[in-house]
């Protein structure tokens, strides 16, 4: 059975998390061009969970919100453990985000298309 992601949408943002609700224990953010943002949020979360699967307690969230021509990408998540190494996780993150390869994948995923704009 696969589980369900919740997805908040307006006007110039989505969220996306596992639990309806966008906590941010640890996270970190990024700048993209304009692309769809509900497969961005997508391709960064597979990413994401596949970096921090490992994390006890760990679960996603996926913040985008569109400024102008641009996307303002937070991604990170709740961490129901009572400790965790948050500068580690954190860099960790942001490394994720800044990775070229990961963003050329994703933007090209997510790229926009007559047919799939908010995707």
């Amino acid at each position: 059975m696969r589980r369900k992601w919740h997805i908040q949408r307006s006007s110039d943002s989505l969220a996306l998390s596992r639990r309806g609700e966008v906590v941010f224990d640890v996270s970190a953010q990024s700048v993209f061009p304009l692309c769809a943002r509900g497969r961005l949020a997508q391709q960064i979360r597979q990413d994401l969970w596949r970096a921090l699967q490992d994390l006890r307690g760990f679960s996603p969230v996926i913040l985008i919100e569109g400024q102008g021509a641009e996307l303002h990408v937070t991604a990170g998540g709740e961490v129901a453990a009572k400790t965790f190494p948050k500068p580690a996780i954190e860099a960790q993150i942001s490394a994720l985000l800044a990775d070229p390869k990961l963003r050329a994948r994703w933007l090209r995923h997510a790229a926009i298309s007559a047919d799939a704009v908010d995707a």
